[in-house]
């Protein structure tokens, strides 16, 4: 098998292209707004005359500030007039316009949260009350003896905190004269409400209609159902969400800042989806500051069915969206059919006229982490025990197993645009033909797709981030997840991974020599002998993921980095092993969950 399978344009240097800045306003008015001096008349004339002067100078300022106000209105209107038929001009290409947008997708708001009057807190004069932060999450749950946060077991659903246990590898300083030379930040959106037709909506919806209609016959702990009333938006960042992403391009600023070059104006990129765009808008704003249209331009990928979109993969790989790519799925089911079957009968049990079913309920769980980020609190949360709450991420992991990572067909198809994309970065080229989803179009012209940026920062979702840590072949997630029995040892948490405003930070690093492999604690030489070597060094959620657990030529490194070289011939072979084409419109069945383990079609399918 070849060992490169890309097709690229090569640049001799790279192309330094100065963006002008087309979101600066023009100045209202530039002339003086001063009134002249009024002259000494003397005075002679009296009492009178000082009136006059007097009602003159009020009158003449009067008029000064309604012509201001005038002139001032006319601007902003001619101003809005401009902003508004952009899109019907060539000022602003597609893909660096924000406003207005385009293939936004739903973007229906919620109800208003009202957290100081719904708030439960403090549970009982017997506990201790805990300031929300501002969700409220310190609820008593059943079984939790470790005053552990059940929000740090919701999957893709969880609002965003670090990795709390790490990847196998400890965390390590810059030996002293390396340096990191370039990042490329992978991120996803921050919390949101439930997509369009999502489980959660359904449900809700449901039990709204059945409060509404005067059927609903709940008891104990599930009376506030008599008049639940659902609430939730579409799609869209919640408040909180916003605060994520504003948060992580802070935090990245105190990580990143010196990388900028502040004579250039970097390019971002992210999807036309409206949570997408905001959420790189308030990321960028937390990391530049509000002024941040200075520093960059946002590059806008249509996310729809039939546009090539690196960061939506999915979009143009057909089989991932059929049943040959629902292993995970199906597995996940037959799990919630054991963790939730207690659940469903203390459910029953409270409910004279309505029969929950092990769906109905897995949905209502759903519910709890959605609202929760939506209005800071969520009844349905307590209504599970702490063990049904750790089931419910295993389910999680389940399905992303089967239908993102190693037990998916379409697992590295999905994901591999972007490799290719980070690939040609690092190896200075345009990508000049379609070998999966990259939008060449964009990606073979620098001034879209830059070569020479030191910071790299793109926004994707969470199903697509799962897939592109399939695609890099980071088998460390691979190992099969029983459908049947509970694994708390497994390597493959969603939560740890795609949770809300998850993010995977790509750093290249230059030393001055080789750094040694075996660095501990403390008492070990940081250098061996040997010419100036890079390395690439992957984080997760702000956690070292250790790429010689996954790739052997990288060797057993405690630091877990990677020489970029090495690193570099490995992922040559990625786009083969992936073998888009057949993976995403080939004809083969669908099989079990478990009989895949590659996030590749088997070889021997038809």
């Amino acid at each position: 098998m070849a060992s490169t399978a890309y097709t690229y344009k090569k640049l001799d240097s790279p192309e330094g292209v100065a963006l002008k800045d087309l979101t600066q306003p023009p100045s209202p008015w530039t002339e003086d707004s001063k009134a002249a001096p009024l002259s000494n008349q003397g005075t002679s004339r009296g009492h009178s005359t000082i009136q006059i002067v007097i009602v003159t100078m009020v009158s003449s300022a009067l008029l000064l500030v309604t012509t201001l106000s005038l002139v001032r209105a006319a601007w902003f209107e001619k101003r809005a007039t401009t902003t508004a038929s952009s899109s019907s001009t060539n000022t602003v290409p597609q893909y660096f316009q924000t406003t207005p947008e385009i293939f936004a997708g739903p973007t229906a708001t919620g109800r208003v949260p009202f957290l100081a009057e719904t708030n439960p807190a403090p549970f009982g004069a017997s506990r201790s009350f805990v300031p929300n932060t501002p969700l409220e999450t310190a609820l008593p749950i059943v079984g939790n003896t470790n005053n552990a946060s059940i929000f740090q077991l919701m999957g893709q659903l969880s609002p965003y905190f670090p990795n709390p246990t790490g990847f196998g590898v400890n965390e390590y300083p810059l030996p002293a004269g390396a340096n990191i030379s370039q990042v490329h930040v992978l991120h996803r959106h921050g919390s949101r409400y439930p997509t369009t037709g999502a489980a959660a909506q359904v449900i809700g919806k449901t039990l709204s209609a059945i409060a509404a209609n005067g059927t609903a016959n709940f008891t104990g702990a599930l009376s506030f159902l008599n008049s639940y009333s659902y609430g939730l938006g579409t799609e869209i960042l919640v408040p909180v969400g916003r605060q994520e992403m504003f948060d992580s391009g802070v935090l990245h600023y105190y990580n990143y800042g010196h990388l900028y070059d502040t004579s250039t104006k970097i390019i971002a990129r992210t999807t036309t989806q409206d949570r997408m765009l905001k959420s790189a808008e308030y990321f960028i704003a937390g990391f530049f500051g509000l002024r941040w249209t200075n520093n960059a331009t946002l590059e806008l990928i249509i996310e729809q069915p039939g546009f090539n979109n690196s960061l939506a993969g999915y979009f143009n790989c057909n089989n991932s969206n059929l049943a040959v790519s629902e292993g995970g799925v199906n597995a996940s089911r037959v799990w919630e059919n054991i963790y939730l079957k207690n659940a469903t009968a203390r459910f029953n049990a409270l409910s004279p006229s309505f029969n929950w079913t092990i769906a109905n309920v897995y949905n209502v769980q759903t519910l709890c982490p959605y609202e929760t980020v939506a209005f800071g609190y969520s009844a349905f949360c307590d209504l599970f025990t702490y063990e049904e709450w750790q089931g419910f991420e295993y389910s999680i992991d389940i399905n992303f197993a089967g239908g993102y990572y190693f037990q998916s067909p379409t697992g590295r198809a999905v994901g591999i645009g972007y490799v290719e994309e980070v690939l040609a970065r690092l190896t200075n080229h345009t990508i000049t033909s379609t070998t999966a989803q990259d939008n060449i179009t964009l990606d073979n012209n620098t001034v879209t797709f830059p070569l020479n940026q030191t910071l790299y920062f793109d926004f994707s979702h969470d199903v697509n981030m799962a897939a592109i840590l399939t695609a890099f072949g980071l088998t460390q997630f691979a190992p099969l997840l029983s459908p049947t029995a509970f694994n708390p040892n497994r390597s493959l948490i969603v939560s740890h991974l795609q949770n809300f405003g998850a993010r995977l930070d790509i750093e290249i690093i230059k030393a001055p020599q080789p750094v040694a492999a075996n660095r501990t604690e403390v008492g070990t030489t940081a250098y061996t002998s040997g010419p100036p070597t890079s390395y690439v060094h992957f984080i997760i959620n702000q956690r070292t993921l250790p790429l010689g657990a996954s790739f052997p030529a990288c060797g057993n490194r405690t630091d877990g980095w990677c020489e970029l070289q090495t690193f570099i011939t490995v992922q040559h072979q990625s786009l083969a092993t992936a073998n888009y084409d057949y993976a995403c419109n080939g004809k083969y069945p669908a099989v079990p969950y478990g009989s895949i383990t590659n996030g590749a079609p088997q070889p021997t399918a038809t």
